[in-house]
């Protein structure tokens, strides 16, 4: 079993974490920079200033946990502990469910370990749109290198699963190309479960690397800290006050954690950044923070196989088709990425469709259950404005969310992709995961093509998911056009910074965790040039 090194961490004495649920009196403290959120840009944010000599608080509203000891790859657990309202985070419609993370090392310590570069599609696209000239492929490769390196992101060797294999034979077999995902792994026991928590600490996310190499430096964590408002003097950030939560992380228990720090670093996702911005009335000019906020929308495809998928068992994911991506241009039809998701009892049987007897046999043959899922490329075009975080009564998010035609347009397109993708791996039988077809689908391709076009394309009729979430505090070269410069830096607010996957201007069409490495990483190292006058060697 690999070391833990949370645990030895905190064995030895010299970390310095606390736990807000054990307040018993507001307290204040005083740092360089305070971090809000220790996810991918939270994380590797606190490693490179904390390096640089700076002394760095990281804040996070979710708890700490030991990998190898607190990780049972039990949903029943894992939901409630890791995740956004347990899992059950919705968009105000309720017709996306939205995965994120809320533990420390945020959602790396949760995802399913895919590492992609930012296309270069999407960096051209916001050289062109938004002036970001410095967002070229060559510019920004040493920064991926950088983060590859530090996250051990490396081609995986192992033979897929069957899950994954099927995605591949049916490619294949309808004439799209393929390719095998890279991963973020070291010692990898491949045993499928990383959505709950690695509990062999292989996952090579901030829970493991970046967030202890910070605390051995000598910064300060507080877990169960949820930001309530960023602190203002005039035209200067100054700090950021939180709400103590109980142990369980849901409720405020009744005293407060100040941080002042003259620089203040925004990481808490695209959702709860541009949430933390409205609670604290920043300037916004133009109105633009929680606007266009992307999740890369998902629609389902479950399929049952004459041979054993046993979708839980094995690294989740280790292929995918960009075929249609490629083959669409950014301003056209609504390009999409194929992947396949681990398979779990609970999630599982909560997306499938069908009642009663009929989603009693569709869960009878779990082992055969087969399911292909589409991430849409949003952002690009004039009919794929995205959503807008708001806030509800109680000052929490609220991500509205409408589903253009355009969006439905390529999700029935994708629907299509992926029934002829399983039917030619075998399928006897294919279900797109909407509430029309039901637990039966279609018996064939010829069947399933008949259908699919004659759904009607709806909110909580086709069931649709997510686990990116990007957006809602944009940047760009101007500040008529974004929230904050291409560094991170608020375009009217001095001293804050924003560091996570809220900055980008669309989508990326990938999963986002190794981009959001990389430009925390570049803004980062610039940050801390900026505030010690010398270069960081990062990693």
């Amino acid at each position: 079993m690999p070391r833990d090194v949370i645990a030895d961490g905190l064995a030895s004495g010299k970390w310095m974490v606390h736990d807000a649920s054990a307040l018993a009196a507001d307290k204040v403290v005083e740092a360089d920079v305070v971090i809000v959120g220790s996810g991918a840009g939270g994380g590797v944010a606190a490693d490179i200033l904390s390096q640089s000599g700076l002394k760095v608080v990281l804040l996070e509203e979710g708890g700490l946990h030991y990998a190898s000891r607190d990780f049972k790859l039990l949903e029943s657990q894992a939901y409630p502990m890791l995740y956004q309202e347990s899992a059950g985070r919705q968009t105000r419609d309720k017709g996306i469910t939205i995965l994120q993370g809320r533990t420390v090392g945020g959602s790396t310590t949760v995802n399913w370990t895919s590492s992609f570069r930012t296309p270069p599609t999407t960096l051209a696209f916001w050289q062109r749109h938004l002036g970001l000239e410095g967002m070229t492929v060559e510019a920004m490769s040493p920064w991926f290198g950088k983060a590859e390196r530090r996250m051990n992101v490396s081609d995986w060797q192992v033979e897929p699963n069957m899950n994954n294999k099927a995605l591949m034979t049916g490619a294949d077999r309808t004439g799209i190309h393929w390719a095998k995902i890279r991963r973020n792994v070291k010692g990898c026991l491949n045993l499928g479960y990383c959505g709950m928590g690695c509990p062999s600490n292989a996952k090579q996310s901030m829970l493991v690397t970046t967030i202890p190499a910070a605390l051995d430096r000598g910064a300060v964590l507080y877990t169960h800290a949820r930001a309530e408002r960023v602190l203002m003097d005039g035209e200067q950030a100054v700090g950021v006050e939180c709400l103590a939560m109980d142990d369980a992380g849901l409720y405020p228990n009744g005293f407060r954690l100040t941080v002042r720090a003259k620089t203040v670093v925004l990481a808490g996702g695209a959702i709860n950044t541009p949430a933390l911005m409205l609670r604290s009335r920043l300037p916004d000019p133009q109105g633009l923070i929680g606007k266009r906020t992307f999740l890369h929308p998902v629609n389902i495809s479950g399929a049952i196989m004459p041979y054993k998928v046993e979708g839980w068992s094995g690294a989740p994911q280790s292929i995918y088709s960009d075929h249609h991506l490629d083959t669409h241009p950014v301003d056209g039809p609504m390009g999409y990425k194929l992947e396949v998701p681990p398979l779990h009892p609970v999630l599982t049987a909560i997306t499938m469709s069908g009642f009663g007897e009929k989603h009693r046999q569709v869960m009878a043959n779990f082992d055969r259950l087969q399911v292909v899922l589409a991430l849409m490329r949003d952002g690009f075009h004039e009919a794929s404005q995205g959503g807008t975080v708001g806030l509800k009564a109680d000052g929490t998010p609220l991500l509205d969310y409408p589903i253009s035609d355009y969006v439905w347009q390529g999700m029935r397109h994708s629907f299509l992709t992926m029934a002829e993708l399983q039917f030619a791996a075998g399928a006897t039988r294919v279900m797109p995961i909407h509430e029309d077809v039901g637990a039966d689908g279609y018996a064939s391709w010829a069947e399933a093509k008949a259908g699919i076009l004659s759904l009607p394309m709806e909110v909580l009729r086709t069931k649709v998911v997510s686990a990116h979430v990007m957006g809602g505090a944009a940047m760009a070269a101007r500040a008529e056009d974004g929230v904050v410069n291409e560094y991170g830096r608020h375009h009217q607010l001095e001293g804050l910074y924003v560091m996570d996957g809220s900055v980008f201007p669309t989508s990326i069409g990938a999963n986002p965790q190794l981009s959001v490495y990389a430009f925390a990483a570049r803004n980062a190292s610039k940050l801390a040039q900026t505030l010690t006058g010398r270069d960081v060697a990062w990693p």
